[in-house]
């Protein structure tokens, strides 16, 4: 009579239910993060565009307010028109050269000119910092011509928008200064640097071009609707 023997498999251990899985599945290193620069999430470029557009609808939203209201009350029986400072016209020549030396201080950047780049960062700061100097020329001469912030609406919007824009401007001449000191330092400056280093500097030199570029274009705006619109 033939005999039958039952064989068992022995589990191995650490396979089959009820062991835990080993690290490294699923693309983690077994704490549930993932593989990119030791567990970090990789920098993402789109990071710094995205909140500076965040805050540029915010500073939309703040002077289409301002604006509607302008000209909502450029028909009350109180408006006088005022003229247009002379200084203001200045600005507005100081804040489009601006422009330039941003863009051409975004293209060093590209090119890998660490040295030029620092420069025109430093130019573009200078012409802000001189654009903020012939707003407050602009304002002794509203002064000087009897025009004060309570005199009429007009007058108030003149004081109201430039000072609105300039402390929004101060942001941007922060970032400027903040690029400057940062495109100095061993760490950021050089064609070697590669890497997410290389896409943090280039993310946030795009995100204050972007900004500054957006204020320029603000005060050529805030200047033709006070000039032009009395």
């Amino acid at each position: 009579m033939a005999t039958v023997t039952s064989t068992k498999t022995a589990a191995k251990p650490g396979v089959g239910p009820g062991w835990p899985k080993p690290p490294g599945n699923n693309g983690s290193n077994g704490n549930g993060r993932g593989k990119h620069f030791g567990g970090r999430r990789r920098f993402s470029k789109d990071t710094y565009r995205i909140a500076v557009w965040m805050l540029l609808a915010a500073i939309v939203m703040i002077f289409a307010a301002l604006a509607s209201s302008y000209i909502v009350l450029s028909g009350n029986p109180e408006w006088q028109p005022v003229r247009m400072p002379r200084a203001f016209m200045l600005s507005t020549g100081l804040i489009l050269i601006s422009s330039v030396t941003m863009t051409a201080a975004h293209r060093q950047l590209q090119r890998g000119q660490s040295r030029n780049y620092q420069v025109w960062l430093l130019a573009t700061l200078l012409l802000g910092l001189a654009f903020l100097a012939s707003q407050y020329a602009g304002w002794k001469q509203l002064v000087s011509a009897g025009v004060f912030v309570s005199g009429n609406p007009h007058s108030s919007f003149y004081y109201l928008f430039t000072a609105v824009h300039g402390v929004h401007l101060l942001g941007g001449l922060t970032a400027l200064a903040y690029l400057a000191v940062r495109s100095g330092w061993a760490g950021w400056s050089g064609p070697a640097l590669v890497g997410e280093a290389n896409e943090k500097r280039a993310a946030a030199a795009d995100a204050v071009a972007l900004y500054w570029h957006f204020m320029d274009g603000l005060w050529v705006c805030l200047f033709l609707l006070l000039w032009l619109w009395k």
